[in-house]
């Protein structure tokens, strides 16, 4: 897949926070964001330390961290949509804070980082239903890493990048189903030239 990579310039970021073993899946899609869009920070998660980097990050002034997590377990009046769209002429750029966990430890992460406590939360309600298949939840608005940064990326106004974030999973999940299977990948399928159009610009 390195020859497919879609790196897109993007007005906003992603910050994703990884719990324990999660970079180490070979189904995480978290990654696949690095690929695609240039400033992607990662830090693993810890309950009791934080990494000063992380703390130097969401300090800088260049960026404006949102947490993404379902608006119904934060205050509401942390709760924002709309205003990271109207804020594309904004000075200060979307930083997207993504929890790359499964949903239990997403949840703990949420509640155990007071650093996070003082930034706005992205609770995304999208229309679609997830796309991925290498790894299923019980509940139909979960949805895999990747697709969460693209979702975000779209509402920013970054839409290339959304596609391409999109196009990049399908890929992905066809070469890893491909192997799995021990089948050949169609290299001159919709996914695969979808991203090479898009990756051409």
């Amino acid at each position: 897949m390195c020859s497919l990579r879609a790196s897109v310039p993007t007005r906003a970021g992603v910050c994703l926070l990884m719990a324990d073993i999660e970079p180490l899946k070979p189904t995480n899609t978290g990654w696949l964001i690095a690929d695609v869009v240039p400033d992607t920070f990662a830090f693993g998660w810890a309950r009791t330390e934080v990494d000063p980097a992380l703390l130097a990050l969401l300090a800088d002034p260049q960026w404006q961290p949102v947490v993404v997590f379902p608006g119904e377990y934060a205050a509401p009046g942390r709760v924002v949509i709309e205003e990271v769209a109207s804020a594309q002429g904004a000075s200060a750029r979307p930083l997207f804070i993504v929890l790359d966990a499964t949903w239990n430890e997403a949840r703990k992460m949420f509640r155990k980082s007071p650093y996070l406590e003082r930034f706005p939360v992205l609770g995304l309600r999208p229309e679609q239903v997830s796309s991925y298949i290498l790894r299923r939840s019980r509940r139909d608005d979960h949805f895999c890493t990747s697709e969460v940064a693209a979702l975000c990326l779209d509402l920013a106004g970054d839409t290339r990048a959304a596609r391409a974030l999109d196009a990049t999973l399908a890929v992905f999940t066809h070469h890893y189903v491909q192997a799995r299977n021990q089948l050949p990948v169609a290299w001159d399928g919709e996914a695969h030239q979808r991203l090479r159009e898009l990756a051409a610009g």
